[in-house]
């Protein structure tokens, strides 16, 4: 079913966009081939260099397997959250880095470049400061997230024909009810949670009062906690920052300057003239002494990777939470849940800590992962750190953790289950096509997509989903020793922030993922000579090739540009979620579909 749907949606966006129009590059296997060339070099590093951090990245969680910069025709590349925070870290104390200059513009991608992740980033660029090392940033065309991290810099120069786009924050759901009333897909739904509003796109066209309210109250927790962050580090208060977002909202040269959120404007000439002064490179031919954060992350090396034999195990669990192994970019229940148990098992690992990036997704994946990091928990720490989603099944899988930290910004929540049911029956009349069938029993061919479920099947699908609505409730309510009528209560499918989370006795500490590690070594009593350990963990170029090629599929591959590429891309990545719903009882924990905050 999953597969048929997502192949008749494709066609159906296909269908949409062509009638748009626009200019599609095709990009074969061999730039797929000459990607896989893409790790940074370790550079030699000149005293009185300038770390130079480029922001044209997407900085995920767990570590990338290839620079997929390449291999969609992108200068941008992948970088992992600790390689960035140990780069900056180790650059501090380097006496041969003399400061550090931020430029470019973030290219988030999938969940990568969160909030929640940036808060470690932004730390990191904090620590570097009080070093005494100074921090310049360039800014050209600067978004929220750039000027996020930016905003840490001593001095902060926008280009005199740049901008600073800081609107606030929003999210923009994308609704299909009507397109599939047009095209005759019928849907029809069982949930428990007033906020569960996973399934709105698929039978409304507007948002639901509830779904609503609470994604309000989430961008103002999560743009309050920015507005905060941003406004101490320019010596400004949150409600003169506001102030200038409200009168600009899309910021030009000289009202930013006037707001105070810059330092000066100047032309990228300028600004390398400068550093090759400050660099001992004055009225040289060459660019200032220099070294990319990507290259003196290689050169620098990882101390947590030099231990004795004790061992920290970072686990992480990145994407959607599906049954089975899994994809890339995916949490398969029996692939995650074999190795907790591995590591449970292995005395060299003292302690166990798990970064959770995930939306949720099947619910019996998420307590097959669950149900070994309970046992794990019986023999070793588990700790828990939160990046900017772990909402539905990915606080499932959290709840059992010995601590929880996450962040300010962090998605959580969502407690609550939906099962999804969809039927072709009218589509496939339209075209001629009719089903009949024979069964031995009432409900022999209740999983059929031919036609609509019956009162009596839907009563069964419901009083299963409010089996496992029950089950997360309670699980909940022991992991964090609440009551089960307050659980209850905070459930109901909310998405909380970090913060309120936090108040709500769903997460225990506010921190990033570098604090989660120190407590979980803590707890361990190994002190700071231990290894860490990143699982799962990275393949071999021979695997990944091959992999590869095992999943190549038959025709050319597509990439546009413009907005007809942002239109695709959107609704591409909605519409092929689909894909992940493959839990055998059709019953899943996840986070609202569009929950998309920009």
């Amino acid at each position: 079913m999953k597969n048929f749907l997502t192949s008749l949606l494709g066609a159906l966006v296909a269908l949409i966009l062509f009638t748009v129009g626009g200019t599609v590059l095709f990009v074969g296997f061999i730039a797929a081939i000459a990607a896989l060339g893409g790790q940074p070099k370790a550079a030699t590093v000149e005293r009185g260099s300038y770390l130079v951090f480029d922001l044209e990245a997407n900085i995920t969680d767990s570590p990338p397997l290839v620079n997929l910069g390449a291999l969609t025709g992108n200068r941008s590349e992948t970088l992992q959250l600790r390689t960035v925070t140990r780069a900056l870290r180790a650059a501090a104390k380097d006496e041969r880095i003399a400061g550090l200059l931020l430029k470019g513009s973030l290219t988030p991608s999938g969940y990568g470049s969160g909030y929640a992740a940036l808060k470690d980033v932004r730390t990191a660029l904090e620590e570097f400061r009080a070093a005494g090392k100074p921090v310049k940033a360039y800014l050209t065309f600067a978004q929220t997230k750039d000027y996020y991290l930016a905003s840490v810099a001593n001095e902060i120069i926008l280009d005199p024909y740049g901008m600073i786009l800081l609107p606030g924050l929003a999210s923009e759901p994308v609704f299909f009810a009507g397109a599939f009333a047009k095209y005759g897909i019928g849907v029809q739904v069982t949930r428990v949670g007033k906020y569960k509003s996973y399934v709105e796109p698929y039978t409304r066209q507007d948002m639901s009062s509830e779904n609503r309210e609470q994604i309000q109250k989430l961008l103002n927790d999560v743009w309050g906690s920015l507005v905060s962050d941003m406004a101490k580090s320019r010596g400004l208060t949150p409600a003169a920052l506001q102030a200038t977002v409200d009168a600009e909202g899309l910021i030009r040269p000289a009202a930013a300057q006037a707001g105070k959120l810059i330092d000066r404007i100047a032309y990228r000439d300028e600004v390398i003239d400068d550093l090759k002064a400050r660099t001992g490179r004055k009225g040289a031919k060459e660019s200032f002494k220099q070294v990319s954060l990507a290259s003196y992350a290689q050169s620098a090396g990882d101390p947590a990777g030099r231990g004795s034999g004790d061992r920290i195990a970072l686990v992480y669990a990145e994407g959607a939470i599906v049954d089975g192994d899994g994809d890339a970019g995916e949490i398969g229940g029996t692939k995650f849940a074999r190795e907790i148990r591995s590591l449970r098992q292995d005395d060299k690992v003292k302690a166990i800590v798990l970064r959770v990036n995930s939306p949720g997704g099947s619910a019996s994946a998420a307590e097959a992962i669950g149900r070994e990091l309970r046992l794990a928990r019986r023999v070793k720490p588990v700790v828990v750190s939160m990046g900017s989603y772990a909402a539905s099944g990915g606080y499932w899988i959290s709840a059992d953790a010995q601590r929880i930290f996450a962040e300010p910004t962090t998605l959580t929540g969502s407690i609550g289950v939906f099962g999804l049911q969809f039927d072709v029956k009218r589509l496939a009349n339209d075209f001629g096509v009719t089903f009949d069938s024979v069964k031995t029993g009432q409900f022999a061919d209740a999983l059929t997509i031919t036609r609509p479920k019956t009162e009596a099947e839907l009563a069964v699908m419901q009083r299963m989903v409010d089996w496992i609505y029950e089950e997360f409730t309670r699980k909940v309510a022991d992991a964090r020793h609440l009551k089960l009528a307050v659980v209850q209560e905070i459930a109901q499918g909310r998405v909380w922030s970090g913060v309120e989370a936090q108040q709500l006795g769903l997460v225990d500490e506010l921190g990033g993922l570098d604090r989660a590690v120190q407590y979980a070594a803590a707890q361990a009593k190994v002190g700071t000579n231990y290894r860490l350990v990143e699982y799962p963990r990275k393949k071999e170029l021979a695997e990944v090739v091959s992999e590869m090629l095992e999943k190549l599929q038959p025709g050319v591959q597509v990439r546009a540009t413009g907005l007809v590429a942002r239109l695709t891309a959107r609704l591409t990545a909605e519409l092929q979620v689909l894909q992940s719903f493959n839990d055998p009882q059709g019953v899943y924990a996840r986070m609202p579909l569009e929950l998309e905050i920009r």
